[in-house]
């Protein structure tokens, strides 16, 4: 194996690197955004209220990421009402076609983790809060969510480090990540083994600083359960 043409072209890996972190972040900042809202409504009791959203958890929970992006990639465009309005400023870029598709394909993953997450808050939380005399509102911004949030940490690491993952797939609709980055110099060099391991490199890496500093969040979240130490303690003689 000769990895001197990787050395020669990393360039591309980098720009392909910058690519994932932006395509990654964004999308999941925006399904966060969007599941929030989902998971409180999820758990309400009224199925008419339960059931678009249901709905939509299935859908992007029972079908590949990869049909999802082909879907809005390449079907959109067969919609001449699509195609003659604003949308398709937005739509007819790959670029928003894999956020659009990773966006809603976390919002559903990241639905569940929450809902799962505030259906289990202990009881005694919500009643010490309704004791207090706080409202729905407010009991979900200062008791109910904050709460939720810890608990769900853990699962939703896994999900960043999926969507992490999963963002390889942008490569099959033109946009150059770091996958894509691999598929260039193996197209201009036929070295499989240099590319797509360099490209493994970099998404390693990556996930070990994502687990990395996910850890320490946990750490700083879960504090006030790790057992205390008290320097008062009587020491034996």
């Amino acid at each position: 194996m000769d990895f001197s043409i990787i050395l020669e072209n990393i360039g591309i890996y980098f720009e392909g690197l910058r690519t994932t972190l932006i395509l990654v972040s964004t999308s999941l900042l925006l399904g966060l955004m969007i599941a929030i809202p989902l998971a409180v409504l999820r758990t309400s009791k009224n199925y008419l209220i339960q059931a678009p959203i249901r709905a939509f958890v299935y859908f992007f929970r029972g079908t590949p990421l990869l049909v999802q992006m082909f879907i809005i990639y390449y079907g959109f465009g067969q919609f001449e009402a699509i195609k003659a309005s604003f949308v398709w400023f937005f739509f007819k870029e790959a670029w928003f076609c894999a956020l659009f598709a990773f966006t809603l394909n976390t919002a559903a993953y990241t639905t569940e983790i929450i809902r799962g997450s505030i259906e289990a808050t202990p009881h005694g939380e919500v009643e010490a809060a309704r004791a207090a005399g706080m409202s729905r509102l407010l009991m979900l911004r200062r008791i109910v969510l904050p709460s939720a949030f810890r608990r769900a940490l853990p699962q939703y690491s896994n999900e960043i480090i999926f969507m992490l993952h999963g963002s390889s797939l942008a490569s099959v609709i033109t946009i150059v990540d770091i996958t894509g980055a691999a598929r260039i110099i193996n197209s201009r060099f036929y070295s499989p083994y240099e590319a797509f391991l360099t490209a493994a490199a970099f998404y390693m890496t990556l996930t070990f600083i994502t687990v990395f500093l996910l850890k320490k969040l946990e750490g700083r979240w879960f504090a006030h359960l790790r057992p205390q130490t008290t320097s008062n303690a009587p020491k034996k003689v």
